[in-house]
């Protein structure tokens, strides 16, 4: 089995600069307030997705700032989208802008995986405008792993006989699951690379990051990944942030903004007819340092005001850290989903609420009505979503 992983390189600004021929080879950044995606002319200077503006601003002072075209990067997807289909029967989305596809068995209409990944990106290019990065291996977390060392605008091919020689020397971050904090914990045991964490026995990870955490990077320094390509495969969660910037914040900025995400989070539950008993909330502090807390609760919702409640409960319990360290970002997400039954013919008060309220911004838009706690305030932006 090969796998291509499809990834469109810093995508929101690789659509502005196709077009704006004026903005072509410049440093682009996404976003006023907060940076919504950045060029790579612009990553040069250390510009990053989620950093303030005014400190993009004064790393990269030529770089053009436009505001987001959520249209056209929603519709430009649909265009890379049809050309990943007609590449491979076989898509699964992970994102607007990435995919994988399963090439497997199509040597003899198609060649070999290769040449498949050199048409996707030449069709991609002319169809769409747009460069992108293609990973090709045997399993799909070495896909990903080779289109994020191939970016931007590349293409890597790990052949079978050369995974773990690949693998093994890149830095330990690069594996799905290892973020800040793992990373930190690993570099307190000297785990730098991929192949010191291979070193390791599942046993001694088990030990040191829990039983599920330490079995799956075991697995994924050995390259043991037996995941296929599932198309048309719901997502297992839907969320939301908001970036805050540098500055206090008070408790109740805070909650009125995690109020906008909860808001956000059960329209798109309910359009999308899922529900989900997992809340989770994540935060960003002010040193960059990230924590998250989750609750499950006892039945699937997608209730506005039941999710609210919880979320609210799990900030609570970070308000000292906040106090203490500053807070940059505010993100939750509903997990654990699944596809909502159907709807009893009398409603509860609080569900009566929530269709009544879809209803009207159904009819006259998302703007038509909104929470008094968030009235006067920017909401933010909503960034698209693959269809569900």
């Amino acid at each position: 089995m090969f796998v291509l992983h499809a990834d469109a390189d810093a995508f929101f600004a690789s659509v502005e600069q196709r077009d704006d021929p004026r903005l072509r080879g410049r440093p682009v950044i996404v976003g006023g307030g907060v940076v919504l995606a950045a060029s790579y002319e612009a990553k040069a200077y250390g510009v990053r997705t989620a950093m303030g503006g005014r400190q993009a601003r004064r790393l990269c002072p030529d770089a053009a700032v436009v505001p987001p075209r959520f249209s056209a990067y929603t519709e430009a997807s649909r265009a890379m989208f049809a050309v990943f289909e007609d590449t491979s029967p076989v898509v699964e989305g992970l994102s607007i802008d990435e995919a994988f596809l399963d090439v497997r068995g199509m040597e003899r209409i198609a060649g070999t995986p290769a040449e498949i990944a050199v048409r996707l990106r030449a069709a991609v290019r002319d169809r769409v405008g747009l460069p992108v990065t293609v990973g090709v291996a045997r399993t799909k977390f070495l896909a990903k792993v080779a289109s994020g060392v191939a970016k931007p605008d590349g293409l890597l091919v790990v052949p079978s006989d050369r995974e773990l020689a690949f693998l093994h020397p890149l830095p330990v971050e690069c594996v799905w699951g290892v973020g800040p904090a793992t990373a930190k914990r690993l570099l307190a045991w000297n785990v730098r690379t991929v192949g010191e964490l291979a070193a390791l026995s599942e046993s001694t990870l088990v030990a040191m990051l829990g039983r599920v955490a330490g079995r799956h990077l075991h697995a994924l320094a050995h390259n043991r990944d037996f995941r296929r390509v599932e198309p048309g495969r719901r997502r297992g969660s839907v969320g939301s942030q908001r970036a805050l910037g540098r500055g206090r914040h008070s408790p109740e900025s805070i909650d009125a903004t995690l109020v906008g995400i909860v808001d956000r989070i059960s329209r798109r539950l309910r359009a999308a007819r899922r529900v989900g008993r997992t809340v989770v909330l994540r935060l960003r502090f002010g040193d960059f340092e990230r924590a998250t807390r989750s609750h499950t609760l006892p039945f699937a919702t997608a209730n506005t005001q039941t999710i609210l409640v919880t979320a609210r409960a799990l900030l609570a319990t970070a308000l000292p850290l906040i106090e203490r360290r500053g807070i940059t970002l505010v993100g939750c997400s509903v997990a654990m989903l699944e596809n909502e039954r159907p709807r009893q013919l009398l409603l509860g008060p609080e569900e009566s609420l929530d269709a009544a309220v879809d209803a009207i911004r159904d009819r006259f838009g998302s703007a038509a009505i909104t929470r008094a706690v968030l009235l006067g305030r920017d909401s933010g932006w909503s960034m698209p979503l693959l269809p569900d």
